[in-house]
Order: C-alpha cells, then sequence, then structure tokens
C-alpha cells in the first residue's frame, strides 16, 4: 500500500466527520487533562520552592502550568490519525515566540512541562511520574550545593602590598585573583573565593592588618541580590 493510499484510508476511517464521541474516549480525554494538570502545579510548585533568579515571574509560573495542560490536549487530538496530526504540526509550524527567557535554568521548567504534557497526553502515566521524581531530587540536590557553597568578591584596600599576608589568612579556602590596581601608595586587590557563610570570619582578620585599610565582601553569582 502506498503512502497514498494509507492517507486516504485515514481520510476516510477518521472520526473527523462523525461527532460522536465514545465514553471511553471522554473519559480517557478528562484523565489525561487532570493528571496533566496536577503535574503542571507539580513543577510550578517546585519552579517557585527552588527559584534562585532577580525578579520570580508569576506570569511564567503559570505558563508551566498552562503550556503542560495545553501540550497534553495536542498530543491527544494528534494521536487519533495521520490527517490531524499532519493539520497539527502544519499549523504549530507557522507559530513563533518572541519571548526572551532571562534565566538559563527557565528552559528547564519549560521543557519538563512541554515533555510532561506529551507523556500524559499519550497514556504513559508511569514515565511522566518517574521523570518528575528524578527532575525534583536533581534540582533539589544543586540547590542545596548553591545554597551551601556561595561565591564572593572581596575587595582589600592597602597602603603596601599584603599579598603574603593575606594569602595565609586564605589557605583553607578556594580563590583566585582576579585583579590588582596601584594607585600612589594605596593598593586595590580583587580576590574571587568561594566559601560558606560560617567561613567569613577571614575578612575580619584581614582589615585587623596594619597595612588594611578597608576590605569589602560581596556575594556574587552572577546576578545582583538586592
Amino acid at each position: 500500500m502506498s503512502v497514498k493510499d494509507m492517507i486516504k484510508k485515514s481520510v476516510l476511517e477518521s472520526d473527523m466527520y462523525n461527532q460522536a464521541i465514545s465514553t471511553s474516549t471522554i473519559l480517557t480525554i478528562m484523565v489525561d487533562l487532570a493528571i496533566a494538570l496536577v503535574m503542571g502545579m507539580l513543577i510550578y510548585y517546585v519552579y517557585k520552592k527552588y527559584f534562585q533568579g532577580v525578579i520570580y515571574s508569576r506570569s511564567f509560573a503559570m505558563t508551566l502550568v498552562g503550556m503542560c495542560v495545553l501540550t497534553c490536549m495536542v498530543t491527544l487530538a494528534i494521536s487519533t490519525n495521520v490527517v490531524i496530526s499532519l493539520g497539527m504540526v502544519g499549523a504549530l509550524s507557522i507559530v513563533r515566540y518572541r519571548t526572551a527567557v532571562k534565566e538559563p535554568s527557565d528552559l528547564l521548567y519549560l521543557f519538563w512541562s512541554i515533555t510532561t504534557g506529551i507523556t500524559v497526553g499519550a497514556s504513559m502515566y508511569i514515565l511522566a511520574i518517574c521523570a518528575a521524581i528524578i527532575m525534583i531530587c536533581l534540582i533539589a540536590l544543586f540547590h542545596a550545593r548553591v545554597m551551601n557553597l556561595k561565591s564572593y568578591i572581596l575587595i582589600i584596600h592597602s597602603t603596601e602590598d599584603c599579598d603574603k599576608e593575606v594569602e595565609d589568612c586564605m589557605k583553607m579556602i578556594r580563590h583566585s585573583l582576579k585583579s590588582k590596581v596601584m594607585r600612589n601608595e594605596e593598593t586595590e586587590t580583587t580576590i574571587q573565593l568561594s566559601c560558606r557563610d560560617t567561613e567569613v570570619e577571614f575578612a575580619e582578620t584581614i582589615r585587623a592588618m596594619d597595612k588594611v585599610k578597608d576590605v569589602t565582601l560581596v556575594q556574587y553569582s552572577g546576578e545582583y541580590h538586592g
């Protein structure tokens, strides 16, 4: 049988001309959409709990729920026959989205929502639940690591070169020299370091040195913390 005959047969045997829907079909649609809504709400709460960006967007969080449900609807529609699937692909291919994603991690949640809608629409509930468990564990693990170890920028203004003394104070902390500016009799040293909140006592030790005028310690992770 040729591809043309297969498409013609799909058209003739499809329910596109028959408006009657069986009870089992309605039940399947209701169950899939309900599970998609529940999974979307789960993604919403995970995103809200572990959000680490600058500004929390409630509209984007609600988009995750709607995206999961709508993707499930599309999957249910294209799973009926070849004709509807081809028409749906053609219709969706002309859609262009111009909204910029500000946080790279938002792409993870967005793709998670879309793939969950697809798997639930295909009635693969076990796969959707297992993937959700793995994703939650992964996000929680990375969140705990980020919260445990933070990045800082240390700025030291001194009257003389005190690199050796500073190095002795920070020998147990991972750090790297970023810049060193000398202006007349004053030296400005910028150091990037990673440590826990309980390990910042070294700043007081450096500040107590005779050569040091002042010390500035700023938390830095590539974004602004207000």
